[in-house]
């Protein structure tokens, strides 16, 4: 699988949120979300997880600490992970020789070059959200399959990681900002394979018209709108990737209208880049800004990462490896990814009865096998499923595979690992092992 295609199939965009589960996976939307009041996160010295005697914590800030006591609650509706929580405060964004951070510079960059002073840039805002912002403010339906634990990090009944960092937008509109950037980590429950991980990383933007800039364009506003946000992201599209085929396809994003997706011809094929739209007025009303007219888009780094840097399996982003991290640097777009090796991969197949009670679902399995084998889990895949006639029990068999991107791995420590995931599925996921 080329490149390309592993990235055309990223799950990372919103495309659960953001149009009632029928889009394709990888396309993005642009919900409005509000963050909650007097949370933000700042960025550390280190980036990575401290973790000391029985209390662990995330240093973001010299201002505010994220403790592990703060996501993983006890709460009944919690279901972050230890896995999960030492990846909060990575800020991968905030790595100036990192692929996520130069690809956010080089947006940056275009904005500031084509309108300098119009856009202010936010890069660490707080991860976590309330589900009013997170579902009820993006006018998700209360019975929408999005605000299923099985899809997202509840930290307790009323609260969850942002699944976007559209969570934010409408915060900073009542909070005056009228022309920004936003760039975030965000965090969902996702299958496992090279091109879907449970935190990737967004950015967006969104632009508010003056009443003069409507009044001087001799258009309505929606119209002023839709021209002028084509424009900007065509230029930004030439500036990421040069010379290159691209089209404005109409779309339907619930936060937006009219909507858009932009692709591009690429390698061979019609690549999406992002999604954008026409805010709708319901949103900038309730964010203090009625009878206005503003644009926004959204994107996903890792997708457009993957992409020009020929980086093939979505862990790399992770790695500290220097043979990964020496090969980027801070403001260089043109580098592409040498491969350092070529570890085998070690396949382990688990079998198992499901439960009579239609609890379980391929999410949570994933998320207990990542808890467990973290990053060395390369791939978990469904490759057998039948229905027992005279029994009616369905049975499914997965294929994990592990392989490390740094070294061998031995059959002991895989063979300890499957025995782990084993033991949990039967006792946390009430299935009958075969």
């Amino acid at each position: 699988m080329s490149v390309a295609q592993a990235v055309a199939r990223l799950g990372h965009a919103p495309a659960r949120l953001c149009n009632l589960h029928s889009v394709t996976p990888g396309r993005i939307g642009l919900p409005t979300w509000r963050l909650l009041p007097g949370l933000r996160a700042l960025r550390s010295a280190s980036g990575h997880a401290e973790l000391g005697g029985h209390r662990q914590t995330l240093t973001t800030s010299s201002a505010v600490t994220v403790s592990r006591e703060d996501v993983i609650t006890g709460n009944q509706a919690n279901n972050v992970t230890d896995n999960i929580f030492q990846k909060i405060g990575v800020n991968l964004h905030q790595q100036p020789n990192h692929p996520i951070c130069i690809i956010k510079e080089a947006i940056i960059d275009y904005f500031e070059t084509n309108y300098p002073g119009r856009f202010k840039s936010f890069d660490d805002l707080y991860p976590i959200v309330s589900t009013k912002a997170n579902f009820d403010d993006v006018l998700t339906p209360v019975d929408h399959v999005s605000r299923n634990p099985n899809d997202t990090y509840y930290v307790d009944k009323d609260t969850v990681l942002r699944c976007h960092t559209s969570a934010h937008q409408a915060e900073l509109l009542r909070k005056g900002e009228t022309s920004f950037l936003l760039t975030g980590d965000v965090y969902r429950r996702d299958s496992i394979d090279a091109s879907h991980y449970p935190v990737f990383h967004q950015m967006e933007g969104l632009y508010v018209l003056s009443d003069e800039e409507i009044a001087a364009s001799g258009k309505s506003g929606t119209e002023l709108a839709a021209q002028e946000l084509q424009h900007v992201l065509s230029g930004l599209t030439k500036h990421l990737f040069g010379e290159v085929e691209m089209k404005f396809v109409d779309a339907y994003f619930p936060f937006t209208e009219p909507s858009y997706e932009l692709e591009i011809f690429f390698q061979g094929e019609w690549l999406e880049v992002l999604g954008c739209g026409v805010t709708q007025r319901q949103i900038l009303e309730e964010a203090g800004h009625a009878g206005k007219t503003a644009w926004a888009f959204g994107l996903g780094l890792e997708r457009l990462a993957m992409v020009l840097f020929d980086i093939p399996d979505i862990r790399l982003f992770w790695s500290n490896d220097k043979r990964f991290t020496k090969q980027f640097k801070q403001g260089q777009m043109r580098s592409k990814f040498k491969p350092y090796s070529k570890y085998p991969p070690c396949y382990k197949d688990v079998s198992f009865w499901l439960p009579t009670d239609d609890s379980f679902t391929e999410n949570n399995l994933c998320e207990q096998v990542r808890n467990i084998a973290g990053d060395l889990v390369e791939e978990v895949k469904l490759i057998d499923s039948f229905t027992h006639p005279k029994k009616q029990r369905t049975s499914h068999c997965y294929r994990i595979a592990y392989r490390s991107m740094e070294r061998s791995l031995t059959d002991e420590e895989i063979n300890a690992l499957q025995e782990q995931t084993r033991t949990v599925l039967a006792n946390e996921m009430k299935v009958e092992l075969r």
